[in-house]
């Protein structure tokens, strides 16, 4: 067995105009002072992260990451959620989704498309040159809009729309495999990939392709009220990350999993600060160490209710309570016989 890293923070939900939160040298610092190890990054903000040239160049990379280092965490993986949501998107989305990719490309679904999946694949090299393993990404969704089947699907609707996503990322996995890089999926409401089904019918298509991985996050489980626990014992050899990230789920006679299109505050799922929902994170991190998981506990902060830095600097903590050290040993070696393959026999009555 292996020990989990961490703790590890998503930086997607901290960056902004503002410093410490404007620049990697600052960002970095600031995560080591929290308590973190490691830091996730978002490769769609050139304040933090250069990715043509890190695509381009291992030197960079090599430059860029030993600065964080430097302050005192290391890169833990990157992410591509926002440009791998644009690699297959449903008309009913454009106008939204157009804020995810340059003015230039506004507009123009299948230009916008082409862009995407190039800045996805040059976030593979950049892995490839700070010598990751795997990169966090979104699917995408055509299928979405027709999630509740009212009025009834068209027979063939899922199929094709589950086809066509495959078709759209198989040459990335392929180019995942070249730069020794998982893709590991976010499976998340809003993209076609939101549960094991759906994940299932997606790896059935790409040929059950060695580099499409999981993304594990139970605070969307809670949300759909799956059950979080048994998933990991499904998927264990398919999950190659973790976002510690906690939920809660409290239906009244007015709302549901639905939410009644009310705000985060006012919904029955709501996403909290690690502690403050429901999530059995002792549970988890039994079931990863069991399941010899090496990745990154990487905190992902999303709450309607704490400030992002008190979430922030508790969440390093509550990581660091939850890893479990595995034993190099086992608890009863103290009464270990030492017998040997004859003694054995004996005892099985074999030799007499």
């Amino acid at each position: 067995m292996r020990t989990v890293k961490g703790p590890g923070l998503f930086l997607a939900q901290f960056i902004g105009a503002d410093a410490p939160f404007n620049g990697w040298d600052s960002i970095t610092r600031w995560a080591a002072d929290c308590g973190y190890a490691g830091v996730q990054v978002p490769t769609n903000d050139p304040r933090i992260l250069d990715l043509d040239a890190a695509a381009g160049s291992r030197g960079w990379c090599e430059d860029w990451a030993g600065q964080a280092k430097a302050n005192g965490v290391a890169v833990t993986e990157l992410s591509t959620h926002l440009q791998g949501q644009l690699v297959a998107v449903h008309p009913a989305y454009d106008a939204m989704f157009d804020a995810f990719a340059p003015p230039a490309v506004h507009g123009k679904p299948a230009v916008r498309q082409e862009w995407a999946v190039d800045q996805v694949r040059k976030a593979l090299t950049a892995s490839k040159h700070l010598g990751l393993t795997a990169m966090v990404s979104f699917s995408g969704a055509l299928a979405w809009p027709f999630v509740y089947p009212w009025p009834q699907r068209p027979a063939g609707l899922i199929e094709e729309a589950f086809d066509e996503l495959a078709r759209r990322w198989r040459p990335i996995l392929d180019h995942a495999d070249d730069c020794g890089v998982d893709i590991c999926f976010e499976i998340h409401p809003g993209e076609d990939l939101h549960d094991g089904d759906t994940f299932e019918m997606f790896l059935d298509r790409v040929e059950h392709h060695p580099r499409a991985k999981m993304l594990y996050d139970p605070s969307h489980y809670v949300l759909q009220q799956l059950d979080y626990l048994d998933h990991l014992d499904i998927y264990a050899e398919r999950i190659g990350m973790f976002h510690v990230k906690d939920a809660e789920f409290n239906p009244t006679g007015r709302k549901g999993v639905y939410g009644g299109y009310q705000p985060w505050l006012n919904r029955a799922g709501r996403f909290r600060s690690l502690g403050d929902g429901q999530v059995d994170f002792g549970a988890i991190f039994s079931k990863l160490a069991a399941m010899d998981f090496d990745g990154w506990a990487v905190v992902e902060w999303e709450c309607c209710l704490k400030h992002p830095e008190d979430g922030a600097r508790e969440g390093a903590a509550f990581v660091k309570s939850h890893i479990i050290r595995v034993t190099e040993k086992a608890f009863d070696d103290f009464a270990a016989s030492g017998t040997d393959r004859a003694a054995n026999r004996r005892l099985l009555g074999l030799d007499r």
